[in-house]
């Protein structure tokens, strides 16, 4: 086994403009954990610090991972996994279609065991026409007022939860770890990641839900991310990608 747990020291950028980003902390240096994330297929190498996707015959690396990511899959698929050796399962739909679920497998498992996996997407604002009211005008109403993240299922459709309050709430049932994947591609991204880190600290794992090539040094200088869960291909470019050349992987 090899452990793909990796650290590096990041200095925070001296007197750089935000141009209107979350700013950095104020600490001298902070330390970026970077882990891996892959689908099981039977031969892969598993490391000590991996999160690896449920699948067939999983059970055989449970015990050899730092978790087991459920995106789809009942209670009962939680506890063959704990069965088989796990350390943590991270719990997607399950929660997502019933919260109480939370409450019964933390209740089963105990909390240090029990994540929760979400991938997110930026919520469509959709507007709505008003005429009743007042018949000498007519008002144009958004969905919502602020940019949000919304939780989607596991086949990438949206539910409309909001990210920030649903994982809230997950933490409040019990959970204990989050692995969030989501794409950061803009300023509005990049504070709406700078605002999930400050509510979940050292509880988040972050990592792109479908970018092969994210633009990481922007996710730490701007979004706050000290936590990086990296599928293969960016894992292996993370150096490149860190120094802010996404073009190299």
């Amino acid at each position: 086994m090899q452990a793909a747990l990796a650290e590096f020291p990041i200095a925070e950028p001296a007197n750089e403009p935000t141009n209107g980003l979350a700013e950095t902390p104020d600490a001298q240096e902070l330390a970026l954990a970077l882990r891996r994330w892959l689908v099981w297929d039977g031969a892969a190498e598993v490391g000590v610090d991996d999160f690896v996707c449920d699948g067939p015959g999983v059970e055989a690396v449970a015990a050899l991972c730092a978790g087991v990511i459920l995106a789809e899959g009942d209670e009962q698929r939680v506890a063959t996994l704990f069965a088989a050796g796990a350390d943590c399962v991270f719990v997607g739909e399950a929660a997502l279609l019933d919260s109480t679920a939370v409450e019964r497998l933390v209740a089963a498992h105990g909390a240090k065991r029990i994540g929760i996996y979400a991938p997110l997407g930026r919520q469509t604002v959709s507007w709505s026409f008003e005429t009743v009211s007042n018949a000498d005008f007519k008002t144009v109403t958004p969905s919502h007022c602020e940019p949000a993240w919304e939780v989607l299922r596991a086949d990438g459709g949206g539910t409309g939860t909001l990210a920030g309050w649903w994982l809230k709430a997950m933490r409040e049932l019990g959970a204990t770890r989050f692995l969030v994947r989501v794409d950061i591609r803009d300023d509005t991204d990049l504070n709406l990641c700078a605002g999930l880190v400050e509510d979940l600290g050292d509880a988040l794992w972050i990592g792109p839900l479908q970018d092969t090539a994210p633009r990481l040094a922007e996710w730490v200088d701007y979004g706050q991310c000290r936590q990086l869960a990296l599928g293969a291909a960016a894992y292996a470019h993370c150096n490149a990608l860190l120094d802010g050349q996404p073009e190299s992987a």
